[in-house]
């Protein structure tokens, strides 16, 4: 078996089998990458069945040269899921990562930005800001508005679409990883400004709408639908402008709507269903942001108290 044509397999494997998004499997896809990479640099016939753990302990060792523990790691648990699949697959009889340990790393706490600090990033965009005759400000402050109000990651923003949009039922129906969709509850303020963008910007005139696009809700100004890099750029920009030092992301506003709604005592299984995590020890991460948050509760709730 060709690396190539194991490698087109496994993401076929990913796809269906695991329902994964396609960032998720080009992820995957881009560890084995480096594998076979290091492979045909160093001269190294094997196949992905003949492949030795001494070999792949090498690639590891360099590769560890170059990227910092938490990448080292994402990598080595990239290709024991790959070698997994091939062990199912009966093609190998053993995983070559089986001895393999990743290195110790800390659990990373998010970054977040206060409800000040939130208010002060959207205060920071130009609401008359035109492209082309277009008001991308008002997009800008609706784009930031449902992040925050909705938490939300940047590919399910990018995603989003008219018809998924309940307002007077007060949801919104998000696609997660894997196509997973859940309904979120979607406060007044982020629907009104949602509403001015829909109903007076992208219905402009000069706002040109391409094909396969007319139901998508936030667009560039070409009438296509806008990009991560896009959604990352509005950001960092607005995050220069506010003068902030802290490192801020679209992400940003998902770990913010989630560490606000837990200072204000709503429930972790809650919160894990509107961030759509499959397991709710993801969600608890944000415990350790709020650690009075269980102070609160025990104070409130023993029986001893």
């Amino acid at each position: 078996m060709k690396w190539q044509h194991a490698l087109k397999d496994y993401q076929l494997y990913l796809k269906i089998e695991r329902g994964l998004s396609q960032n998720s499997i080009d992820s995957y896809a881009l560890d084995i990458k480096k594998l076979i990479c290091f492979l045909e640099e160093n001269n190294i016939g094997l196949s992905p069945i003949t492949i030795s753990p001494e070999v792949v302990q090498g690639f590891i060792y360099e590769t560890a040269k170059l990227v910092n523990a938490r990448s080292q790691s994402r990598i080595i648990s990239g290709l024991r899921s790959f070698f997994n699949y091939l062990v199912f697959e009966d093609y190998r009889t053993s995983n070559p990562l089986e001895l393999i340990e990743s290195p110790k790393i800390g659990r990373k706490l998010p970054d977040t930005l206060s409800m000040e600090e939130i208010n002060q990033l959207i205060g920071e965009i130009d609401l008359a800001q035109e492209t082309n005759g277009i008001n991308i400000g008002e997009r800008n402050r609706a784009i930031l508005e449902t992040l925050y109000g909705c938490g939300l990651r940047v590919s399910e923003l990018i995603n989003l679409k008219i018809s998924d949009l309940f307002f007077d039922e007060g949801f919104i129906k998000v696609t997660g990883k894997g196509d997973k969709q859940r309904f979120v509850p979607i406060v007044p303020i982020t629907q009104k400004y949602i509403n001015i963008y829909k109903n007076e910007v992208r219905t402009h005139p000069k706002q040109k709408i391409q094909a396969g696009f007319e139901d998508t809700l936030f667009l560039n100004r070409r009438g296509k639908q806008l990009t991560r890099a896009m959604i990352f750029t509005i950001v960092k920009q607005l995050a220069e402008k506010a003068g902030f030092k802290k490192s801020i992301s679209p992400h940003t506003f998902r770990h913010s709507f989630a560490t606000h709604l837990l200072q204000n005592h709503a429930d972790l299984r809650s919160i894990q269903l509107m961030l759509g995590h499959e397991s709710i020890t993801t969600t608890e991460i944000y415990v350790h942001l709020d650690k009075s948050h269980l102070t609160a509760v025990v104070e409130k709730y023993h029986p001893r108290k």
